[in-house]
């Protein structure tokens, strides 16, 4: 009996593959992909494969053409051959292959036109995208595929018009051709005939209206079609598809109003529509999952409505040059997570409001050319991640605030006011010239070319009051301070005392640990001195108690007497899980201490901060610019793996937390890890069940893909958002990293195609050491496979538990390698081929729409 399947994908092979294999005669099922091969053509003997019916060589290093020989493969049904560097032209002899039903030749360098004639009746997925040298048109008998579900042709020289029978494929899903030279209009039948799922045609040359039936199937996912030349209005069919997630139209011709259905989709969270003539009103609700809404440079008006303080998961919001008027409304500040927030060129006006603080999150603020007045809020310095201000052009009075000062401000820009005083010295250098034109009244101490010097005899001359009026001014202030000091000094201490007396009886303790404090000894502390965070959920507190250097972490809720339901059920989950739950890798919860309009939680206090602080550029260097090393990063990810895994395995019934991040895993003075912030925590009823979900919990660069489209949710979530961990902790980069709408996973995922060159170019080179290469690769390989799109092909917690404690002990093994002792790759992929395709056809068509501006998102098949 001669051999039927040869598998060997995934592993570390080397040098060249043989040759010999192609005298396999019987040989039906061929892999290679996923391996180290060295750069080599393909063999003419494999050619001999006539019974061969699966073909996986994805990144082997393919250089070459692909033999004519192969389009006589009669009985071949999937040929793969992505992530290569193969050239020449298509055989047009792989479309007459009558029982092929996949074909994936997509990021070689293919060239030519693609074959015109077919017999490939069975094709179901055909991707040859970003080959970027095919050309010539779309084939008219492609619309003969009438089994076909997946066409990208995207990344191509492709020019003329979308064939109208391509519209008609009644199986066809998913249609991505963007980044091609295609022009004409789109077929207006598309989505008519098949249940459409994903339709991206961006940056090509495409005219006329958006098609009216995309989402009459009822499960498309987005809407893709920026930078063309196309016009008229939005289909009102697409404010009732309650499938889609994602409208990307920027830089069209489009006008007239959004229909009112689509702005409260329930799975909508993004909408991207900059560069066009849109008009109409903000509406006061949205979705829940909205969190990108992009409409500058179109023609909305109106107010910003007071609801949107609804719009709670919302994270951009760019709204320049429009025609928006009115005050800023204070509800706009209850936005938590919004990071980019710019409303330049409309007419907005007022005075800012003083709770911007509750920024916690924003990079980015752009007022510029508003009619806005009054002082800037001191507390504008205070919202922790600013980068970027611009304040221009507006009617600003007062002094710039000193909080600026500190802030490690890169762009700062408030020029044409009506400023005074002194500018903060950060700014007096080269590197701010021009952030304080038009401000006659501002200067500064130093002596620079480019800004006034502050006269102080002149400034002391401007003020001056006569000796007599001032002398009255002090005997009069003098007076009334000695009157006020004799008749109310006692009445004061009596009342601050039986106050505060009052004050403690009206909150209840309860206790989870044995303590040595009580609430008197926590409330009178609850002061600014003693603050060390805040957002949208509190402040919180960090207050001695007892002995010298021993402190307390305490996190007040709210402060208001209305109580938030979202903010009550929060608290109610923190002390429901922590105060049940024991693990040395979980931050021990205390106590709680409420009262009717206020509930303090009070935990132990981490020296070390966050794990958030210790990764991230600018968040470092509040640090001591100190860099933490591999060995200390390992072990962070091995007791933050330890505590989910106590929550997922050993609690009954199991725990998901819903949102693990860098800022959740808190560090104590040994820089042991403890996972912190349970308020979005979820018991589970039964372990491996999925629960369902009122609404989206998490935060953005964490959320796993399929949260998006359903509330059913089990530990994988949790998987995943502890997959962006680990390739945080191997990077060095944020979560949001990638390009302007991608996150740290899908860039990853993207890079990982090139090889492991590239996985060396993705490390941290802060801590990338020779010594430490192979652990940092297995922990990428592992963030990777966590963060896969399928929740199914995810690892268990004690699964990548095992690894991360394998992966340490390597250095101690005798030097053993990591690739045969702990390879990541049997969780990487399934062992046979039936497996493998399905697995590949699941996470194809479950893709979450990309908001990239030129790639797309391609996750490759493992």
């Amino acid at each position: 009996m001669e051999l039927e399947t040869l598998c060997m994908h995934s592993n570390l092979f080397d040098g060249s593959f043989p040759a010999e294999i192609g005298n396999l005669a019987n040989l039906e099922s061929l892999g290679l992909e996923f391996n180290g091969f060295s750069p080599m053509a393909l063999p003419p003997e494999f050619g001999k494969l006539k019974k061969i019916k699966y073909i996986w060589m994805r990144e082997t290093k393919l250089i070459g053409e692909i033999p004519e020989s192969f389009g006589e493969f009669q009985n071949l049904e999937l040929i793969d051959f992505a992530y290569n560097n193969l050239e020449g032209e298509i055989p047009s002899g792989l479309f007459l292959l009558k029982n092929l039903t996949m074909m994936y030749l997509f990021s070689n360098r293919l060239s030519g036109r693609i074959p015109e004639t077919f017999d490939s009746s069975k094709l179901m997925e055909l991707d040859v995208s970003n080959n970027n040298n095919l050309t010539g048109t779309i084939p008219e008998s492609f619309g003969g595929f009438k089994h076909l579900e997946i066409m990208n042709l995207f990344g191509n020289q492709l020019y003329g018009a979308i064939p109208e029978s391509i519209a008609k494929i009644p199986s066809l899903k998913v249609f991505k051709v963007f980044r091609n030279k295609l022009n004409g209009s789109l077929p207006s039948e598309m989505g008519l005939h098949s249940k459409l799922e994903s339709f991206e045609v961006s940056l090509n040359s495409f005219t006329g209206n958006l098609p009216e039936h995309l989402c009459a199937g009822g499960t498309l996912f987005g809407a893709v079609a920026y930078v063309n030349n196309l016009s008229g209005e939005i289909p009102k069919s697409l404010g009732t598809c309650s499938s889609l997630r994602s409208i990307q139209l920027y830089k069209n011709q489009f006008s007239g109003e959004i229909p009112s259905g689509v702005w409260t989709l329930v799975d909508m969270t993004s909408l991207l529509l900059n560069d066009n003539s849109f008009s109409g009103e903000l509406p006061s609700k949205i979705a829940f999952n909205f969190t990108r809404l992009e409409i500058s440079n179109n023609k909305f008006s109106g107010e910003i409505p007071v609801g949107i303080s609804s719009w709670r998961s919302l994270v951009v919001l760019l709204a320049s040059n429009n025609s928006f008027s009115g005050r800023i409304p204070v509800e706009l500040t209850s936005l938590s997570q919004i990071t980019q927030l710019e409303l330049d060129g409309n007419s907005l006006s007022g005075e800012l409001p003083a709770d911007i603080i509750s920024w916690k999150s924003l990079t980015i603020l752009d007022l510029a050319r508003n009619k806005l007045s009054g002082k800037i809020p001191a507390t504008i310095g205070l919202i922790p991640d600013l980068v970027a201000l611009d304040l221009s052009q507006n009617q600003f009075s007062g002094p710039i605030p000193p909080q600026l000062g500190v802030k490690r401000i890169t762009s700062l820009n408030v020029s044409s006011n009506q400023l005074i005083g002194n500018i903060p010295d950060a700014f007096a250098n080269l590197a701010f010239e021009n952030s304080f034109l038009n401000n006659p009244s501002l200067c500064t101490t130093n002596s620079l070319p480019y800004l006034p010097s502050c006269n102080n005899a002149k400034v002391a001359n401007s003020k001056r009051l006569s000796h007599r009026v001032l002398a009255l001014i002090l005997v009069l202030a003098f007076a009334v301070f000695l009157f006020s000091v004799v008749s109310t000094l006692f009445m004061v201490r009596d009342y601050r005392r039986k106050k505060h007396k009052r004050d403690v009886a009206c909150w209840k303790l309860t206790s989870f640990q044995r303590l040595d404090f009580t609430e008197a000894s926590i409330l009178p502390s609850l002061t600014e001195n003693n603050m060390i965070g805040s957002g949208g959920s509190g402040k919180v507190y960090r207050i001695s108690v007892g002995r010298p250097n021993e402190y307390v972490a305490v996190k007040r809720i709210w402060s208001d007497r209305k109580v938030d339901y979202i903010l009550e059920r929060e608290f109610l989950a923190e002390v429901q899980i922590l105060g049940s739950i024991r693990h040395s890798n979980i931050v021990k919860l205390l106590c709680c201490i409420s009262s009717e309009d206020s509930k303090l939680l009070v935990y132990e206090y981490m020296v070390n901060h966050s794990l958030d602080g210790w990764l991230h550029g600018k968040k470092r260097v509040s640090l001591s610019n100190k860099v933490m090393d591999w060995p200390k990063r390992l072990e962070v990810a091995i007791g933050a793996a330890q505590g989910l895994c106590y929550m997922h395995h050993d609690c009954t019934p199991p725990i998901i937390h819903r949102d693990v991040k860098t800022s959740n895993i808190l560090l104590d003075s040994d820089f042991t890890a403890k996972i912190a912030d349970f308020g979005l925590a979820k018991i589970l009823e039964k372990k491996g069940e999925l629960n369902t979900m009122s609404a989206v919990a998490g935060s953005f660069g964490y959320i796993a893909p399929e949260y998006a489209y359903t509330t059913k949710v089990n530990e994988k979530i949790d998987i995943y958002s502890f997959g962006v961990v680990l390739l945080e902790l191997v990077t060095g980069r944020q979560p949001n990293f990638g390009d302007e709408h991608t996150s740290l996973a899908e860039w990853a995922w993207k890079q990982h195609g090139e090889g492991n060159t590239a996985i060396d170019n993705m490390l941290d080179t802060d801590i990338k050491e020779t010594c430490y290469l192979e652990e940092m690769k297995t922990v990428f390989r592992l963030g990777l496979i966590c963060t896969s799109n399928l929740p199914a092909s995810r690892p268990s917690m004690k699964e990548i538990l095992q690894i991360l404690h394998r992966c340490k002990s390597f250095r101690y093994s005798g030097g053993k390698s990591p690739g045969t002792e702990y390879d990541v790759a049997p969780l990487l992929s399934g062992n046979n081929s039936e497996k493998y395709i399905a697995s590949y056809k699941r996470i194809n068509s479950s893709k979450v729409i990309d908001d990239s501006s030129d790639d797309g998102l391609i996750i490759s098949s493992v």
